[in-house]
């Protein structure tokens, strides 16, 4: 197995873990920290706008046109972009609002609510919850893996921008569940357990994808993970990052992802 292949599987698995940290924040905080929260999801939303919009969708585009000329690889990049919105604006609509993952929640609020709410309904909002993320997290498998694949830079920034967000789903899943049964144990178990549908996603891009993946089918692929991307980044990140915001840090999030990520860039030329 190539050094590309092992980083590859790495950064999914490590993206997709970090519901994990979450799941153990919510056991030892009281409160959310509202203004780093605030700041992490506006500087995720940076990295994963910036990398979509300037590298990912133009090394789509190139591999296309390069295999079917500049009209019909044009058209190509734009429609396999929009056709990634279309697939996880898909999977949003027929996830239940209560277990949405887009929906978070903090600490407080959900252990508040766990006080008036009964231990079966506790229990299924979380078992939904954790479906869901991993429903979600699937496709971000794909779109880590295949990214690394071509740029191992690229794939540990995007990495990190997943792991970033992963962090507070991981507490709508916990906390509900630990309410419902009083065993961390079992909380911690499916919040880690929906994380794993990232490195599920790698291995069914390596056994399917990988062995299909062309110029043509590689632009496509790719552009469909920029086009996943800044989808969640404006209909999660962001709404998510302005309804903890004091200040404007989300904003001062953003500003400082796209700068990381430029820089970043930069520095790899």
């Amino acid at each position: 197995m190539s050094q590309e292949l092992i980083l590859a599987f790495l950064f999914t698995l490590f993206a997709g873990l970090a519901t994990g940290i979450g799941s153990l924040l919510a056991f030892f905080a009281k409160t959310t920290n509202t203004k780093f929260l605030s700041f992490a999801l506006g500087f995720s939303a940076g990295v994963m706008i910036y990398v979509s919009m300037v590298d990912i969708f133009f090394k789509a585009k190139e591999s296309l046109v390069s295999e079917l000329g500049e009209v019909s690889g044009s058209w190509l990049t734009v429609g396999s972009f929009f056709a990634g919105m279309l697939f996880i604006a898909l999977i949003d609509r027929f996830i239940p609002t209560q277990s949405n993952p887009h929906e978070l929640k903090k600490v407080e609020d959900m252990k508040k609510n766990g006080h008036v709410t009964k231990d079966a309904d506790l229990m299924k909002m979380g078992v939904f919850t954790a479906l869901a993320i991993g429903i979600h997290n699937f496709p971000e498998g794909i779109a880590t893996f295949i990214s690394t694949l071509q740029d191992p830079a690229l794939g540990f920034a995007i990495a990190i921008a997943i792991a970033i967000h992963n962090i507070p789903e991981g507490i709508a899943v916990s906390v509900p569940i630990y309410y419902a049964t009083n065993s961390k144990k079992k909380a911690f178990k499916f919040s880690f357990l929906s994380g794993l549908a990232e490195p599920v996603g790698a291995i069914v891009a390596f056994l399917i994808l990988m062995p299909f993946l062309t110029e043509v089918m590689f632009g496509v692929i790719f552009a469909a993970v920029a086009g996943i991307m800044v989808f969640i980044s404006l209909d999660e990140l962001l709404p998510a990052a302005k309804k903890y915001d004091e200040a404007h840090v989300s904003i001062y999030g953003l500003i400082s992802g796209m700068a990381v990520m430029a820089v970043s860039l930069l520095l790899l030329i």
